[in-house]
């Protein structure tokens, strides 16, 4: 069983930080050639830096096809070639209903369920048979905290886009999976907890998640970057279709 990446090229959206940060230095790390993507320069730079060799930026919003379909074409120019694709982009709002606005819909599912479209599908002719993607999803799809309904039903959404995607692209000998996380502690978790709880909170909040949790701890990025490795690589061959919960039993029981 073989968790090697070597010679393949990787795009990861949302690369600057968080889970997809951790995503792309475990693809670096396995061999893998990869480009991040995010929407500030100044972040990109950041992590490229981070990460090291065999890791560049590109500024793109997943929301935006034009951009994306560029992004596509300048990975090509660069390196020739795509083999996975790791659709990560997402944001979450804590908004309990009652409160919802229509701008803070729009935005929960412009960037959650059509920017996952937006970097699926143009990447689809580039991708070779062995080709493989990886969306990220969420436990919040299955068990969405209060206040974040939106998002869970976004995160639901994109799991029901790829059990219908896999019948679309039949025969074309490309894998595609669904990698949905718990408690991760990221900065973006960390704000919806402020946000929701107040930033007196936040520490609390984030060891009370763990404690809650049949590992009793929170996740961290890269422990999502192994599990979207093996998902990437010939590892898992014959896995295609499937949401894999990377949440430490949270939503399991």
């Amino acid at each position: 069983m073989s968790l090697s990446l070597e010679g393949k090229v990787a795009v990861v959206t949302g690369g600057a930080s968080g889970v997809g940060l951790g995503i792309a230095q475990e693809f670096v790390e396995h061999g893998a050639r990869v480009v991040i993507t995010d929407l500030q320069q100044a972040q990109l730079d950041e992590a490229v830096a981070m990460i090291g060799a065999n890791c560049s930026g590109i500024v793109a919003d997943v929301t935006n096809l034009a951009e994306m379909e560029a992004m596509y074409r300048e990975v090509m120019r660069r390196h020739g070639r795509l083999d996975s694709v790791v659709a990560n982009a997402g944001i979450g709002d804590h908004s309990p209903l009652g409160s919802i606005t229509e701008e803070q819909f729009d935005r929960t599912f412009n960037v959650n369920a059509k920017g996952v479209l937006f970097t699926v599908q143009p990447a689809l002719p580039l991708l070779p048979p062995g080709g493989t993607v990886v969306i990220i999803g969420s436990t919040a799809s299955i068990q969405p905290p209060r206040g974040m309904s939106m998002y869970g039903g976004a995160k639901a959404a994109v799991r029901n886009f790829v059990r219908g995607w896999i019948q679309d692209i039949k025969g074309s000998g490309v894998r595609m999976n669904v990698l949905s996380p718990g408690a991760v502690d990221t900065e973006s978790l960390r704000r919806a907890l402020g946000q929701a709880l107040g930033a007196d909170q936040v520490d609390a909040a984030v060891k009370s998640m763990g404690e809650g949790n049949p590992t009793g701890r929170v996740a961290q990025p890269r422990e999502m970057g192994k599990a979207a490795v093996f998902l990437s690589s010939d590892a898992s061959s014959f896995i295609t279709g499937v949401e894999l919960f990377a949440d430490g039993g949270m939503a399991q029981v």
